[in-house]
């Protein structure tokens, strides 16, 4: 089916009313607050952030990594993305590098300072988990309305938040997920929870989104503040492994100067 994109104006108008209108496809609808989403999420240039890595294993183990997080965003493509590991030390100085696109597969490459090489991540490898963790790489991408196709599910509440409930049908042929389903808040956009289903359509893991702070940022054209809401919880759960990863993120800051430079691939091997 061919995807009609609506006209920002009329998106607002239909999203005041916290109710979509019954006249529009369900996909429609899906899409039209996913455009909405990423409309809202326009504009912060670039953040840096420090996180902590919590594994959680099948018996109850944990282990923690501690990282930094760079963004970049680019005008007219996905963003850009640089994690540097600073502690254990047996992953101290690994680097993760990621090129998002709007269309077409993302770019990826790690640096793993015990093998001194930078490998890059094929499409095909994309499902695979990321620094043990239960995130995979392709999780690590910044979220681009053309990588899914979109069905209105309806309306949920979660934690008090009233939500819509969304289908995501990735578009990318090597995803390991057959679905997504997103939960995202009437009032702000933002997402409070993800199911992932695996290639078969099982229920493979969930993740949700917590502790969200908002953050101010100064617009370029018209001078004005613009709020950009982050999580600092994030919480995957693995239902099929039993295993399940924290991210506690901390130290939020934006339009910090980053620029194309901060994120090149013959610099992975030094990043800092």
């Amino acid at each position: 089916m061919k995807k009609i994109y609506l006209p920002i104006s009329l998106t607002v108008a239909l999203m005041s009313t916290a109710v979509i209108s019954p006249v529009l496809a369900s996909d429609d609808q899906g899409l039209t607050i996913m455009q909405e989403r990423k409309l809202r999420d326009t504009g912060w240039r670039s953040n840096e952030a420090t996180l902590e890595m919590r594994l959680t294993n099948a018996q109850g183990q944990t282990s923690t990594r501690n990282l930094r997080m760079k963004s970049l965003e680019v005008k007219g493509d996905g963003d850009k993305s640089l994690s540097i590991f600073d502690t254990p030390h047996d992953v101290k100085g690994t680097a993760f590098l990621s090129f998002s696109h709007v269309t077409g597969a993302d770019d990826q490459w790690l640096y793993l300072p015990a093998l001194k090489r930078v490998k890059r991540i094929a499409s095909r490898n994309k499902s695979g988990p990321f620094m043990g963790s239960e995130f995979a790489y392709e999780d690590l991408s910044s979220f681009e309305v053309e990588k899914y196709n979109y069905r209105y599910l309806g309306e949920a509440d979660i934690g008090g938040e009233k939500t819509w409930k969304i289908e995501n049908i990735p578009t990318d042929q090597y995803s390991g997920y057959s679905k997504l389903i997103t939960w995202i808040d009437q009032q702000h956009y933002r997402v409070l929870k993800t199911e992932y289903y695996d290639r078969k359509s099982a229920l493979l893991k969930t993740l949700t989104f917590s502790n969200y702070q908002a953050y101010e940022v100064r617009q370029e054209l018209d001078g004005e503040n613009k709020r950009f809401w982050r999580a600092n919880l994030l919480a995957v759960e693995n239902h099929q492994t039993g295993k399940s990863t924290q991210l506690n993120f901390s130290e939020y800051r934006f339009d910090t100067g980053l620029s194309e430079a901060d994120f090149n691939k013959s610099k992975l091997k030094r990043a800092r």
